[in-house]
């Protein structure tokens, strides 16, 4: 089964922009928020099922968490509390602490992407921080949580978190990246599953096939701090809510599909694991992410990787011998099969280069002795 396609496996964020997005880009004048025509704030209607008061459009993933987490630490010294294992802490170049003087306090990251409630509470500071320590103002939680293997957290516990916040006057942020995920997988509608945050993250690009950038939401407060903060290194950013525009109104429907068709992932996942040299915990398996464990020794990551890429199976390695795989809209039926029988040649080859470089490290010890 040849295919000349390249099927990309390596993130949700590689989807490409529709034909229709890439017209309505075009179409879209490049001027400043400033002069009235950039729709960059709107009260709800295009995004109704946010249910904010405000959204800000037009800007990107990782700068809409740093502005959301700035907006609410607007004092120098301030803490933020959040999971060890999250993007805002581990891929967002330490930004809330080298640009925005917030320090990070975290959590211990379990399995399903939570913090237990108990550290949450025992973590945070007492009013003003006392002589010795920076004061807690924000807590965040990311939904779904990516290192987790795309968890998602439900209603019950971030309706707790933000219960904790409320009571210790704290605001709770949500990085939604992925949050239409979430929604759809729980079964829960999106307003419902962030109604505890005072403001969240949407991003337009991870599945939903902008090519770039994010919406934010939250009180007209909130979003007045957040306007400010993303003119230091943003403007001209109508294009970016153009694709935004046309992401909602003509992918979030295939979303939806894409997590009604479960048997493609568990495909995926099932077929993986009856490859002797992988175990994927199939049961774990809760979004469009799917995390695939090499349990023999003779094949690393790294080789695995490449030798998909000579197959058109793009992939990422996530630790020496874990690879995660990102399914998306843009990801058929077909392509995911290709890339199974990919994986089996993909391990064929290794074994065999394997099987090959030990004979000839045998034969070269005999000789050796021989001489």
């Amino acid at each position: 089964m040849a295919t000349n396609k390249v099927v990309d496996l390596r993130s949700d964020t590689v989807t490409k922009p529709s034909e229709a997005m890439r017209a309505t880009m075009a179409r879209r004048p490049w001027l400043r928020g400033r002069d009235g025509v950039d729709d960059d704030v709107q009260r709800p209607g295009r995004y109704a099922y946010l249910q904010y008061e405000l959204s800000m459009h037009g800007i990107k993933n990782n700068m809409g968490n740093l502005v959301s987490v700035l907006a609410h630490c607007d004092v120098r010294g301030s803490e933020v509390i959040l999971v060890d294992d999250s993007h805002i802490h581990l891929y967002e170049n330490g930004g809330v602490s080298t640009i925005g003087g917030v320090h990070p306090e975290t959590v211990r990251n379990n399995a399903d992407g939570t913090m237990d409630i108990d550290r949450i509470v025992s973590t945070i500071r007492p009013p003003g921080g006392g002589l010795y320590y920076p004061t807690t103002r924000l807590i965040c939680l990311e939904n779904t949580h990516g290192n987790s293997g795309g968890k998602c957290l439900s209603v019950e516990y971030t309706d707790k978190v933000g219960e904790i916040a409320k009571s210790h006057g704290l605001k709770l942020h949500i990085d939604g990246a992925r949050i239409f995920n979430a929604s759809v997988a729980l079964g829960v509608p999106v307003d419902r599953l962030v109604k505890a945050a005072d403001s969240v993250l949407v991003c337009m690009s991870k599945g939903l096939g902008a090519p770039v950038g994010s919406v934010i939401v939250g009180s007209k407060a909130f979003i007045d701090k957040a306007k400010i903060l993303r003119k230091t290194g943003m403007r001209k950013v109508g294009v970016l809510c153009a694709a935004a525009h046309v992401a909602v109104r003509d992918t979030l429907g295939k979303l939806a599909d894409d997590h009604r068709k479960a048997p493609v992932r568990l495909f995926l996942s099932q077929g993986l694991n009856k490859i002797e040299q992988f175990t994927v915990d199939s049961a774990s398996v809760e979004s469009n992410m799917v995390f695939l464990d090499i349990v023999d020794s003779r094949i690393s990551c790294d080789k695995l990787c490449q030798v998909l890429g000579t197959h058109n199976v793009l992939s990422n390695p996530r630790s020496p011998k874990s690879v995660r795989l990102g399914l998306h809209y843009q990801i058929s039926d077909t392509d995911v099969q290709y890339a199974l029988t990919c994986f089996n040649k993909a391990v064929e080859e290794l074994l065999k280069g394997s099987t090959e470089f030990e004979h000839l490290a045998d034969t070269t010890t005999k000789n050796s002795y021989g001489h």
